[in-house]
């Protein structure tokens, strides 16, 4: 089945979620990114990525490549934004990230979280059943290895919010699209 990965604009196959991280790693090995390959990727104006660096979201580019981390940053925030203001996007990146553009108390890197994500994103289908939910974060988090004793459920926390703001998102745009064909199809009335 055909989706796009969670916070870009790439076309992929949800069955082959767990294949992304090798996908992004193999883009970074020429060097990081500079803003325009971030902006593509992510569909992002790049005036938005330089405004987020300067709000201390992010970390800045060195020599003006993104690294990976940072990109999987910008794809984190660019994903749940539709679905939480900015102020609680930082504050869920904060819980698990200590300061936004200081990586040295980071509970989890940014780019194992994308990728932990898409694998969930990809597992699990709904909200619902809460016995497949929680099947799927245990697969994901089984590799994890705590920094410090009760990184592993907070880093579960916050893929727990990730994934309800995600489907939110893709839910409001449905109904959107749904209202949007029916005042098309008013109009032909």
């Amino acid at each position: 089945m055909n989706w796009i990965l969670p916070g870009t604009v790439i076309p992929a196959q949800r069955e082959e979620a767990d294949k992304t991280c090798d996908l992004f790693r193999s883009m970074f090995l020429p060097g990081g990114m500079v803003l325009g390959q971030v902006s593509n990727i992510s569909g992002l104006e790049p005036y938005m990525i330089q405004n987020w660096v300067k709000r201390g979201f992010l970390a800045p580019p060195k020599g003006k490549r993104y690294t990976l981390r940072q990109l999987c940053r910008i794809l984190n925030i660019n994903m749940l934004r539709g679905a939480l203001p900015m102020e609680k996007i930082c504050g869920l990146l904060t819980y698990v990230n200590g300061h936004l553009d200081d990586e040295s108390d980071d509970l989890i890197d940014d780019s194992q979280l994308y990728f932990m994500f898409v694998r969930l994103a990809s597992r699990a289908r709904g909200l619902d059943d809460k016995d497949e939910l929680q099947q799927a974060l245990n697969q994901v988090l089984s590799d994890y290895e705590e920094p410090v004793p009760g990184a592993k459920t907070r880093i579960e926390k916050v893929l727990r919010v990730m994934l309800t703001a995600w489907i939110s998102t893709r839910m409001r745009q449905e109904a959107e699209n749904m209202l949007s064909d029916m005042e098309n199809e008013m109009q032909q009335m």
